[in-house]
Parts: C-alpha cells; sequence; structure tokens
C-alpha cells in the first residue's frame, strides 16, 4: 500500500501545474493528451472538459442579462477554484457538476 501511496504522491507533485491547465478553456485538452497515464491530471481534466462544454454552450447563454451573467460568474468561480485546488495537490470535486464528471469515459 505504501508504495501505491508514493506513486500517488508523486504523480501529483509532477503534474500539479499541468494539472491547473484543466481549468483554463481550451487548455483541458493538453492534460487529456499529454498526460493520459497520470490519474492526477486525468481527474483534473475530465472536470475542465466539463466546464469547457458549459463554457462552449454558454456563448450563447452568457449574454443574456443575469441569468447569463450568473452562469459566467460561476463558471469562472469554478475555474479558479479547480486552478487553486490542482496547484494545491488535491483532489476536489466540484459541487454540483462533480458527480456528472464520472459519466465522461475518456
Amino acid at each position: 500500500m505504501e508504495e501505491k501511496n508514493m506513486s500517488d504522491k508523486k504523480d501529483i507533485e509532477e503534474n500539479k501545474t499541468v494539472a491547473a491547465l484543466s481549468y483554463v478553456w481550451i487548455l483541458c485538452l493538453v492534460p487529456l493528451f499529454l498526460k493520459k497515464n497520470s490519474k492526477f491530471c486525468h481527474f483534473h481534466a475530465k472536470q475542465g472538459l466539463l466546464l469547457f462544454i458549459i463554457e462552449i454552450v454558454g456563448m450563447v447563454i452568457f449574454p443574456i442579462p443575469f441569468l447569463g451573467w450568473v452562469l459566467f460568474i460561476l463558471v469562472v468561480i469554478l475555474s479558479i477554484l479547480g486552478v487553486k485546488a490542482a496547484l494545491a495537490g488535491n483532489y476536489w470535486e466540484m459541487p454540483i457538476l462533480g458527480k456528472y464528471v464520472d459519466k465522461l469515459n475518456l
């Protein structure tokens, strides 16, 4: 068990900067394709991909007063929290959206 824990720590330390890219718009694809073997990167990249999809769809909704602005602010806040968690080396599940990330089979 200790060996697995050490490899997880090594994975996190080596890949937290790349995992943080997951929450920056289309850059979510970087960890998905370049760090396929990193469990930590893959976890954050899937969440970033979900946010990216919401941002693409949101381009139609964001200009709508109030509703669009609230959605835009939520996406920005979730992105900032995701970057912060990745740089801290934490597995952080996004509120509300996190349960849908498991449905992305990548």
